[in-house]
């Protein structure tokens, strides 16, 4: 118990001080070394994939230029052999690896226009060139022959015009190329694949059917092997002459037979009909083919590897683009739009009642959201945050919210102007005043906010000052008004490293005085109530007295003298005398007085001094509160002890309570009317009572990260989970908790059986739980790997359950017993990362599931829990909820330059019409439903300190609940259904978002 006091007491005296990680810096170094290595590989892939898209198109073209002007064919003879038939121009790299064949470049070899102007058969190569000769298990280039064989009558300069012929270059006069024609060279099969569908080796099954590019290394042995019959005669090409081509211009009629020609529709485009690679087993044994093989294969992994890179993204894009615009595939397959995060491309298939995408306009929603409902309080770290004021209401904080609660009408009132994580809190002397301090923060782009105090009127909620903009450094630890002057003063400490104090003139908002205060931690500061000149400061083993003089400040420091100084000083408060009353981590009250100067030992020139004056001992563990009331009694606060004590004037110890454990310690204390009190603890409650009756809680909250959060299905009740164990149910009506239990490991998701008697817990640690909601016992026990689950998903008839985990699998359970029974049904296996989102189709027959590495899948579970390859059938699906952040109707979510991990979570609402959305950035987001287009307009709300983890909607769709990951603040948005002149026309042209704050009562 000792350890633990300790330990608490050094966690509330380091809260006050936050000093940059180291562990940050490294890894923002290893980050940008990721970047590098991540550029260089995908650079070297736009490189490979480039050179083998070249491979693919340069017979198709050449296959185009015989097919509409067999003219051209002399001219590409010509340059076959003055580049000696071993030239780049004839055969590629991967052309001579892979050994694939090329009929339409063999017609170019094999009929070869005269210098007179005909066409001849074969033999008119003769003068020209040697025969190949062939093997089935070799093949071999033509040999080229010397300048004494009639080489020299060919023109080099011809060879250099050729490089840049095209195919309009080839084509007659008067005859163009039709659009046709043009997309053919554009739509080879193999290159229309979706670049992550090709790295992913559960799609090779799609791949190994296309069609492998034909080179004209291996044409002619082809052509010679087909054409040959068993007794070794040839066939005439004429009919195949006569045959148009599809899309082209119809060759002369007038072509003489050829004996040594092969039938031309076989190796044109249009036709489609695959070739045999006879010699392709041996061919695959050369060391160098699976070297390619290899290579190839590592490049379209590389190119698809995650990168923040802005100028790789935009490189990725283009390399897309060179591969066939998103729309190449609306021919065969429908539209489809691709998204990139952190450069990868993801594909989105457009439905099919979506005629055309790009008249899409999409508007911010009708609805709006409005603050109803705070759930939690910030004790665990913070000091004197709990006050009353003189309507009733109990002013408190948790996040970046204030928040007003009337203790008898059980109402509440937000002031909601901080833009990061409220500090601290005073009020003013006239009980209606409040100053607030935040902490700086950073925006999105990790640059540091400006910490500052607001002075604002709580009966109005108007900000009257703000203070310090610019000023403060890191944070507003502690703030205080004057009391001997009606407060026209505000000191200020903030969490630099040397914890400046300043003094502001709160009318003109002006500094009055600075000075450096301590590099040690300070935890409170306060003025003397009956002299605005004095100002007292505790923290980490110090006491320190300051004077406040013609504008400066000059501090003593009180002296312990014979006692034991104390780690820690952890509050302090005026007697009635004038005495200052402080509480230490001994579990100590020492009462400090003014000494006069030791003339003894100092001479005539020793000054007065600040002595304790007398130790009372008071709890065990540290005294972490002091309260004063109106008759000069005394009230403190334990740690260890968890106990409430009453003092006399004179420090008698007159009556004592304890509250329960599970509320924590007592951090502050705050006087009702001198009997009854308000009490804020250090796990995050405020507790109501008084020493005869005990104390119940009247707000309560987690008190470490939460991300499990699930909405009944009929009922206002919703659940949550988090690091702290517990599970707790709430009343989205009657806003209180309703029932909480302890589990053994901490919980991250959950989801209420459609019947809505149980709801299930997915826990850290593999296992999750079935809860029975009335009986709150455990009705079922199960463990699913060793890895933490990220989701748990009904059917929308409650058969099935979807639990996905961490450990890349999605398992399907049959639900029996009304909830209370499962059975494994199968396992979803074919995500290559963790799960992190998965919906239900209408049906209850498929699923779609997110990944951490940004990938869409389909399910089909009543198949068998079958991956469904083809994602384009699932297009038109209907899906019971929508809560995967990737998909085509929440495509417009995402922020341009979005890393992947910017959004947290989202939901549909149930009537299909809404997303609220829950981003890293401590902000919550409304758009319509769907938008599937970019930078879709929406509205955004502020409130909470730190990433959202979690959001859902109602059962009926009337409030939207969204969670904080370590502010422990839960926050219920009421839903404002807007009136039909609320969306103007101007509105629906804005792409970027609507920022909403929270609206004032």
């Amino acid at each position: 118990m000792d350890g633990s006091t300790n330990s608490l007491d050094d966690v509330s005296a380091g809260s006050s001080a936050e000093y940059p990680d180291r562990v940050s810096v490294m890894e923002g170094r290893l980050q940008l070394q990721e970047n590098e290595i991540t550029l260089l590989k995908s650079s070297l892939a736009d490189a490979l994939r480039r050179l083998r898209l070249h491979d693919q198109l340069i017979p198709l073209l050449k296959q185009q230029l015989i097919a509409v002007n067999p003219a051209a064919a002399r001219v590409l003879n010509q340059v076959f052999c003055s580049d000696g038939f071993s030239s780049s121009r004839k055969l590629s790299s991967s052309s001579a690896l892979d050994g694939t064949r090329h009929p339409a470049t063999s017609q170019v070899g094999n009929n070869i226009e005269g210098e007179n102007g005909h066409y001849g058969d074969n033999g008119s190569l003769a003068p020209m060139c040697k025969a190949p000769t062939y093997d089935r298990a070799t093949q071999t280039e033509l040999t080229p022959l010397g300048q004494d064989q009639g080489l020299d009558g060919v023109s080099l300069a011809l060879t250099s015009d050729i490089q840049s012929l095209s195919l309009e270059d080839a084509l007659p006069k008067g005859i163009s190329l039709t659009e046709g024609s043009q997309a053919k060279l554009h739509r080879t099969q193999g290159l229309e694949e979706e670049d992550e569908e090709v790295e992913k080796e559960k799609d090779l099954s799609r791949t190994s059917s296309v069609e492998e590019p034909i080179h004209p290394t291996t044409i002619r042995s082809l052509q010679r092997e087909d054409l040959q019959d068993p007794n070794g005669s040839t066939e005439s090409l004429s009919s195949a002459r006569q045959t148009p081509i599809s899309g082209s211009p119809v060759p002369p009629k007038d072509l003489p037979p050829s004996p040594r020609s092969g039938p031309l529709s076989t190796i044109l485009e249009g036709q489609n009909k695959p070739l045999v690679r006879r010699n392709s087993e041996k061919l695959a044994k050369d060391p160098q083919e699976k070297t390619k093989k290899r290579l190839d294969k590592k490049a379209a992994s590389s190119a698809n590897l995650l990168t923040r890179s802005p100028s790789l993204e935009s490189r990725t894009k283009d390399l897309i683009a060179s591969a066939g615009s998103p729309g190449s595939r609306r021919g065969t397959q429908g539209q489809s739009i691709k998204m990139f995060i952190r450069g990868r491309p993801i594909t989105m298939y457009v439905p099919s009642n979506i005629q055309n995408y790009d008249d899409l306009r999409m508007e911010p929603p009708v609805e709006k959201l409005e603050l109803d409902w705070v759930y939690g309080y910030r004790g665990r770290d913070c000091r004197a945050n709990l006050y009353l004021l003189a309507s009733g209401e109990a002013v408190y904080f948790i996040a970046c919210v204030v928040v007003l609660y009337h203790i008898n009408n059980r109402t509440q009132r937000h002031y909601s102007k901080h833009t990061d994580c409220v500090r601290c809190l005073t009020i003013h002397p006239d009980k209606v005043r409040v100053a607030s301090g935040q902490t700086a923060g950073v925006d999105k782009d990790g640059k540091p906010l400006q910490p500052y105090v607001h002075i604002w009127d709580s009966s109005t909620l108007i900000t009257l000052q703000q203070i310090g903009l610019g000023t403060f450094e890191r944070g507003v630890g502690s703030v205080a008004f004057s009391f001997a002057d009606s407060g026209a003063f505000l000191c200020v400490i903030d969490d630099s490293n040397e914890h400046m104090l300043s003094v502001w003139d709160c009318a003109k908002g002006t500094k009055h005085a600075e000075v450096k205060s301590t590099n040690e931690a300070v935890f409170t500061v306060e003025f003397n109530p009956n002299d605005s000149t004095n100002i007292i400061t505790c923290g980490k083993s110090h006491v320190y007295f300051w004077t406040l003089s013609a504008g400066s400040l000059t501090k003593k420091q009180g002296i312990f003298g014979k006692y034991k100084k104390p780690k820690f000083i952890q509050c302090f408060v005026f007697s009635l005398t004038g005495d200052v009353l402080t509480g230490d981590s001994e579990g100590n009250i020492l009462t400090w007085g003014k000494s006069p100067g030791d003339v003894k030992t100092l001479g005539k020139g020793a000054k007065e001094t600040f002595q304790i004056m007398r130790q009372t001992r008071a709890h065990d563990g540290s005294v972490f509160t002091l309260c004063m009331l109106q008759g000069g009694a005394l009230l403190s606060g334990g740690g260890k002890d968890r106990k409430i004590i009453r003092w006399s004037a004179d420090l008698a110890p007159e009556r004592e309570c304890e509250i329960p454990e599970k509320f924590g310690a007592v951090r502050c204390i705050a006087d009702v009317d001198g009997e009854e009190l308000l009490v804020g603890t250090t796990r995050n409650a405020i507790l109501r009572g008084t020493f005869s009756d005990g104390f119940v809680a009247i707000v309560q909250g987690h008190v470490d990260e939460m991300w499990g959060l699930a909405t009944h299905p009929s009922q206002d009740v919703f659940l949550t989970c988090g690091h702290d164990r517990l599970v707790c149910v709430w009343n989205t009506e009657e806003h209180k908790l309703d029932w909480c239990t302890t589990l053994e490991e901490y919980g991250l998701c959950a989801d209420f059986c459609p019947n809505g008697a149980v709801v299930s817990v997915g826990l850290s640690t593999g296992r999750w739980l079935v809860l029975d909601l009335q009986t709150k016992d455990i009705v079922s026990d199960y463990t699913d790997g060793n890895e933490q689950l990220s989701v748990m998903r009904y059917s929308t008839d409650g058969s099935f359950l979807a639990v996905g985990s961490h450990d890349n699998f999605i398992y399907i359970y049959n639900v029996t017993e009304s909830g209370r029974r499962y059975s494994r049904y199968g396992k979803c296996n074919g995500h290559s990362s963790f799960i992190t989102h998965l919906d239900w189709s209408k049906d209850g027959k498929y699923i779609m599931s997110n990944s951490g590495d940004y990938e869409i899948l389909y399910w089909d579970i009543a198949g068998g829990c079958k991956l469904l390859r083809n994602r384009y059938e699932s297009k038109d699906r209907e899906w019971a909820s929508y809560t995967c952040v990737l998909g085509f109707h929440v495509m417009g979510v995402w922020l341009e330059g979005s890393d992947g991990t910017d959004i947290n979570a989202l939901c549909r609402s149930h009537n299909e019409r809404m997303v609220a959305v829950a981003d890293d950035f401590c902000k919550v987001h409304l758009f319509q439903y769907p938008c599937p287009k970019p930078k879709a307009p929406n509205h955004s709300y502020e409130g909470h300190g730190s990433h959202v983890t979690n959001v859902r909607f109602t059962h009926c769709d009337s409030h939207v609940l969204s969670m904080g990951g370590k502010d422990t603040c839960i926050l219920q948005w009421r839903v404002k259904r807007g009136g039909t002149g609320d969306s103007g026309g101007d509105r629906l042209h804005s792409s970027s978002s609507t920022s909403t704050s929270s609206p004032e009562p």
